[in-house]
């Protein structure tokens, strides 16, 4: 699994959403992540709504294997339905 997160270093949810995948990486349950910092690779809203098929009105946005989970709440609880962090 490799997990793409959109978002800026000033919003909290998308420090904790990176947070999430630097431990499950360490933990070896992904393989990867990337953390795009929206405004310095110059990524806006529009563009993520492009690839994610819908509106984007906040951040982060998650994307494991290109497919687009949501936000902060959206990919803890992925986390959790897939039992990547148990045991």
């Amino acid at each position: 699994m490799f997990v793409v997160i959109f978002g800026r270093m000033s919003c909290p949810f998308c420090v904790r959403a990176k947070h999430l995948a630097e431990h499950l990486e360490k933990a070896g349950k992904i393989e990867g992540y990337r953390y795009v910092d929206m405004p310095s690779e110059g990524v806006t809203k529009e563009d993520i709504a492009k690839t994610a098929g819908k509106p984007i009105h906040t951040v982060p946005q998650v994307f494991v294997d290109q497919v687009h989970v949501g936000g902060f709440t959206e990919f803890d609880q992925f986390v959790r339905d897939k039992q990547l962090l148990a045991g």
